[in-house]
């Protein structure tokens, strides 16, 4: 069989790739075809660096199997979710698509066989083949290309080899240790139960350090917010729900409330994330598995199973960095408002980005002290109108017009049913049902949480390139944090590194923008050391 040569193909051009389960796989480009094993193509990458075409990250799950990770691509789910919106994004709907078919004329499954379906001998070749992929990227690029607004090719590029970020996240896992993850389960729900009769006498007594704190002959299921409101005002604590934010402001003088909240944090820990979490999610490898997508459906989210994205913070101290090694976490400061700036064009909110803390010049202007300019920056960015942070909001119209229209042309076109895109082009559907004013704050929000996504991940997938050559890993991304586990002696250099990524994927992104984005970076053994 031929060595994959690539003739005529030089650095980031597109090349179709289809891949089996077996590690077989076809190439197309140039008009020729090449079939044969996995490796190859991993080799044809590492000499080349073309951008690889495929259907879906499936491609990029069965590649990682066979020991093979790609550069980059492009991912024809991924831009499809992009352009089209929502989460349907399988090859025969987004090839149909891109053909001019409507989206809602074409089918969930083919009820008979068509060029889709399994190939009978002498039959023309499935559309789901390398040269197939190759002419649906094309296709994709090239109407990427005529949009206007945004960087949207380097966004669908990003978007694309996020997806091969994701699959690596779901081969590779997350480092926890397990005596140090069994020892804090011990500390907050008890010792592992022996059997059913253990587990039940384990869970009284977890009930029983908030029931001695209620009345004589009071008794309630702590599981029952009906008998949790009744048990309160039995204990002289009249509340309309028993939210825990509503609570909080008992927990200083009331001993029962202070339980009942530690109970929940406990019982969320039990129920969610106890023994039976750990055994089935944590590998004998010490790694913590789940399955990564680079897009949630909505605003372009990435999202994970298995609670990665929900782990306690209790729990980050058994994030533990691997022997010779040392975690390197990195967040985004005032990610959204800093967004806010860039997407809507506001120069006097793009100055307030030069501060490490933006919210201090933007005080000054509404002439607030910090906590209310922060309340007005949140209430204009998700709707609120009324209470505190609707007067603060009201302020922002006169200091920050450009920004406020921005966001209340969002909050128009969604009460109306009209689609929106964000700066990057994803397609928001705002044409569902539902409350014409919820819709309006789903709006305004998404358009800047969904833009915030999309300099993340661009963020993102240019520290997986960068810093590469160190060793380092991308172990996790958490909505607008990033950590990554770097040999001990480069651990330094790698957090450089990031730093120098942002600046890099921020000119990329809005480029000329003069928009500042920071990130706070620190270097420890486990995740909670490096909370700042």
């Amino acid at each position: 069989m031929a060595a994959l040569s690539l003739a005529g193909v030089g650095p980031g051009d597109l090349v179709g790739l289809v891949v089996r389960a077996d590690g077989n796989a076809t190439v197309a480009a140039g008009g020729d075809e090449w079939d044969g094993p996995a490796e190859e193509v991993g080799s044809a990458d590492k000499k080349i660096r073309p951008r690889w075409a495929v259907w879906s990250q499936e491609t990029a799950r069965i590649l990682a199997r066979h020991g093979v990770r790609l550069a980059t691509c492009w991912d024809v789910a991924a831009v499809h979710r992009l352009q089209y919106g929502g989460w349907r994004a399988d090859p025969r709907y987004a090839w149909a698509c891109l053909h001019g078919q409507a989206a809602d004329e074409v089918p969930v499954a083919p009820d008979v066989p068509d060029l889709f379906s399994a190939v009978d001998d002498g039959a023309e070749a499935p559309v789901l083949g390398a040269a197939a992929v190759l002419e649906a990227a094309g296709l994709q690029l090239a109407s990427l290309t005529e949009e206007r607004g945004g960087n949207r090719v380097s966004t669908a590029r990003s978007e694309s080899t996020a997806e091969l970020l994701c699959a690596e996240l779901s081969a590779d896992g997350l480092p926890v240790d397990r005596t140090t993850a069994q020892g804090l389960l011990t500390g907050i729900i008890g010792p592992r139960p022996r059997g059913p009769a253990d587990a039940a006498a384990i869970r009284a007594a977890r009930d029983a350090r908030v029931l001695r704190h209620v009345p004589a002959g009071t008794a309630a299921d702590l599981r029952s917010p009906a008998q949790v409101k009744s048990l309160l005002a039995a204990a002289g604590i009249d509340v309309p729900d028993t939210r825990a934010w509503r609570l909080e402001e008992f927990k200083d003088r009331s001993p029962l409330v202070a339980a009942l909240l530690e109970w929940r944090k406990a019982e969320r820990i039990a129920t969610t994330y106890g023994y039976a979490w750990l055994d089935e999610h944590l590998g004998p490898d010490g790694r913590l598995r789940g399955a990564w997508t680079g897009c949630d459906g909505a605003a372009g989210r990435m999202t994970a199973s298995s609670g990665l994205h929900n782990m306690p913070a209790v729990l980050r101290q058994a994030v533990l960095a691997e022997a010779g090694h040392l975690l390197v976490r990195a967040d985004l400061g005032q990610i959204e408002p800093r967004v806010l700036a860039a997407v809507s064009g506001d120069a006097a909110l793009a100055a307030a980005t030069a501060a490490d803390d933006m919210y201090l010049p933007v005080a000054a202007e509404l002439g607030v002290d910090r906590p209310t300019a922060k309340v007005a920056m949140i209430a204009a960015m998700y709707g609120q109108t009324t209470g505190h942070g609707g007067a603060a909001a009201r302020r922002m119209r006169a200091a920050y017009p450009v920004a406020m229209g921005y966001l209340d042309a969002a909050d128009r076109s969604a009460r109306a049913g009209r689609d929106l895109r964000t700066y990057g082009g994803r397609l928001l559907r705002m044409s569902g049902g539902g409350n014409p004013a919820g819709r309006g704050r789903y709006g305004r929000n998404a358009v800047v949480q969904g833009a915030a996504a999309e300099l993340f991940k661009m963020w993102a997938v240019t520290v997986r390139a960068r810093t590469a050559a160190l060793g380092a890993q991308i172990v996790l991304c958490l909505h607008d944090e990033l950590l990554l586990q770097v040999p001990a002696g480069r651990a330094e250099q790698g957090a450089e590194l990031v730093g120098a990524c942002l600046a890099e994927a921020t000119r990329r992104w809005t480029p000329g923008g003069g928009i500042r984005f920071i990130a706070d970076i620190t270097i420890a053994e486990n995740w909670a050391g490096a909370k700042s």
